[in-house]
């Protein structure tokens, strides 16, 4: 495997080995001694799935009180990822980053606790698998605006976005209260 650093030191790009042949191709998407081996000593308790058609725009959440390490990656179709950096003293507070994730490229992102995440579906339908750290706690819950324009984030999308309620609801990050937001430790 391989692991690509970032420019927030916690997040990480993974890059697993894949086999591919003319049958098509076989990959560990995850193996706890494997990815310990590279230095994640994460504990995952929770795995989701989501689908989602094109330009569903899901995020940016994150959970305060009981946050979530996420491992994500694309199953079917193609998106974009993006995580953005949402803690209280960080360097980097109020940055973002992206990542295509694909079936084809077959890459996964670690997402830490306290940075908020979400994304963006690319193609027709993504199938998007996360492995959280942590179990999910809705009344732990909080968002942020995916199109704050504070963050300028460039989903990617063709078209019109398509948000739910909730997300489309939620606060810009200026204005999200300082008790709602994860802090920063070196």
């Amino acid at each position: 495997m391989n692991i690509v650093p970032t420019r927030f030191p916690q997040v990480l790009l993974l890059e697993p080995k894949v086999f591919k042949d003319h049958r098509g191709f076989f990959m560990e998407l995850y193996s706890q001694a494997r990815y310990r081996e590279a230095g994640m000593r994460e504990n995952f308790v929770q795995d989701n799935l989501s689908v989602s058609i094109k330009n569903v725009v899901r995020g940016l959440h994150y959970q305060l009180n009981n946050p979530q390490g996420k491992l994500v990656s694309v199953l079917s179709g193609k998106a974009l990822d993006v995580v953005v950096d949402i803690r209280q003293g960080s360097p980097h507070f109020g940055q973002w980053l992206s990542f295509e994730l694909s079936e084809e490229n077959c890459r996964q992102v670690y997402v830490p606790p306290g940075f908020a995440h979400g994304y963006c579906a690319l193609s027709e339908k993504v199938i998007f698998h996360y492995q959280c750290t942590d179990y999910y706690r809705p009344e732990d819950e909080f968002s942020l605006l995916w199109s704050d324009a504070d963050l300028g984030i460039s989903w990617q999308q063709q078209g019109e976005a398509l948000v739910s309620p909730k997300d489309g609801a939620a606060p810009l990050l200026k204005d999200i209260p300082t008790k709602n937001l994860p802090v920063y430790s070196a």
